[in-house]
């Protein structure tokens, strides 16, 4: 079962920021610069948790985790965005 996320980030340090944006490029769709929608199944979760925490310092960084839950449509349709719009649901990224 997949569960839809959102993950926001405030990484300190531009090399640091960099690592983890090549990181969250690979679990979900950028919807913006620090913040991505990520369709994950558990184990994809716990995997994509663990490559954060071994690229922060976690003292000085910080990672915020939102459960949006199972219904990827609704968790997409919940979101308000103003402005320029987010990618469309083609232009994710699948992990496999």
């Amino acid at each position: 079962m997949r569960r839809c996320y959102l993950v926001c980030y405030d990484i300190r340090e531009p090399k640091r920021l960099r690592r983890v944006h090549k990181v969250m490029k690979g679990f979900g769709e950028s919807w913006q610069y620090s913040v991505f929608f990520c369709v994950l199944k558990a184990i994809d979760r716990v995997r994509m948790q663990t490559a954060l925490e071994a690229e922060m310092n976690l003292k000085l960084d910080k990672t915020l985790i939102l459960d949006l839950g199972e219904d990827e449509h609704a968790s997409r349709e919940a979101a308000t965005i103003l402005g320029q719009s987010v990618p469309s649901v083609g232009a994710r990224t699948i992990v496999i």
